[in-house]
C-alpha cells in the first residue's frame, strides 16, 4: 500500500478549500493530468482516507436558533452512550469524546430553549455536569503537513505499513498488516458467511 506523498497532501488541501473544484484545476496546480488527479482521488477514497465530499454552510445567514458549545462531563463508562445520544440529536453538528468521558459538541438550539439538547430520551443520569456557552464563531482547518497514511490492521490492530495488504469483503475495504492476518481474517469471514 502506497503512503501519502506531497502531491496527495496538496490535492487534499485543494479539496478542503473547495470540494467541487474541477480536477483540471487541481491538475494544473499539482502539475499532473486531470485523469492522474482522478486516479489519486479514487485511491484516497479506496483506502478510506477521503470518505465524502461535503458542504460548508455559513450558518450566520440562516435564522434557525442559537449556536452553542456544550461540554459534558460524563460518569465513568458513559462516554460512548452519551456520544451516540448527542450524534442522534439533529441539533448537534459536531461531537467529540475524550478518554476521560468528556464530551464537547456544537449544536444549534431553539433560542428560547437552550436545554432542548437534553430531551426526555437523553440519559441525563450519566452526566456529572455540563456547561452551555453561546458560540460566536467556529472554523475547521485540518493540516496534512507531517502526516503519514497509517490505517490499523483489522485482524491484529497493528499499523499497516506500505507492505500491508487490503481486500474487499462484501464491498467494504479492510486493511491488513501482512498476508497471514489477511488469510486469518478471510478464513473467519468465510466461516461466518457460511453459517449465516
Amino acid at each position: 500500500m502506497r503512503g501519502l506523498d506531497e502531491t496527495d497532501k496538496e490535492i487534499l488541501r485543494l479539496l478542503l478549500e473547495d470540494g467541487r473544484r474541477p480536477y483540471s484545476d487541481i491538475a494544473s496546480t499539482v502539475d499532473l493530468s486531470a485523469p492522474a488527479v482522478s486516479d489519486r482521488i479514487d485511491r484516497l477514497q479506496e483506502v478510506g482516507l477521503l470518505r465524502r465530499f461535503t458542504v460548508d454552510v455559513d450558518r450566520s445567514l440562516l435564522r434557525e436558533g442559537t449556536a452553542v458549545l456544550v461540554t459534558i462531563q460524563g460518569v465513568p463508562g458513559s462516554g460512548t452512550r452519551l456520544h451516540e445520544e448527542l450524534l442522534s440529536n439533529p441539533a448537534v453538528e459536531y461531537a467529540f469524546r475524550t478518554a476521560d468521558e468528556t464530551l464537547v459538541c456544537t449544536a444549534v438550539l431553539p433560542s428560547d430553549d437552550i436545554e432542548a439538547l437534553f430531551s426526555d430520551d437523553f440519559p441525563i443520569e450519566h452526566v456529572r455536569r455540563y456547561n452551555v456557552q453561546l458560540l460566536q464563531e467556529s472554523s475547521w482547518s485540518p493540516r496534512f503537513d507531517d502526516v503519514e497514511l497509517a490505517p490499523e490492521c483489522v485482524e491484529c490492530g497493528n499499523t499497516v505499513s506500505a507492505e500491508g495488504e487490503r481486500e474487499r469483503f462484501d464491498g467494504e475495504l479492510y486493511h491488513f498488516c501482512c498476508s497471514s492476518c489477511l488469510a486469518s481474517f478471510r478464513t473467519q469471514y468465510n466461516r461466518l458467511s457460511e453459517q449465516s
